[in-house]
């Protein structure tokens, strides 16, 4: 193969592989502010949504959109609320991988669970 050639090819690869990488999509780990925007809503009797999966370090929020007092309750223990009246919050933040069940205490048929990876 004489040197034109030879050179040809090595460019060619070359600018293939620099459009490879430039076509890739860098690697992100989530920044505080992202971890922080996990929400589940309570309303019409229920958790929505019923199952979140969350990044650990991550902060879930619940808020009360119903009518009636409602409590987020863990089973294992690793959460409480106080009664949460309409519009009120509870947050929690989840740092260690696991499933998270949980309830309301007032209302023990509502359920939902945190995933956490």
């Amino acid at each position: 193969m004489n040197r034109r050639v030879f050179f040809a090819w090595f460019i060619f690869g070359l600018l293939a592989a620099c459009a490879v990488l430039a076509a890739m999509k860098p690697v992100h780990a989530a920044t505080p502010e992202e971890k922080a925007a996990a929400e589940v809503k309570i309303d019409n009797f229920s958790f929505s949504p019923t199952e979140l999966t969350v990044a650990a370090g991550t902060t879930v929020t619940w808020v009360n959109q119903d009518d009636v007092p409602h409590t987020v309750v863990g089973t294992g223990g690793a959460f409480k609320s106080k009664a949460l009246d309409t519009d009120d919050k509870f947050s929690f933040t989840f740092d260690k991988a696991g499933t998270y069940a949980y309830f309301c205490g007032v209302h023990p048929m509502m359920t939902g669970k945190i995933v956490v990876k």
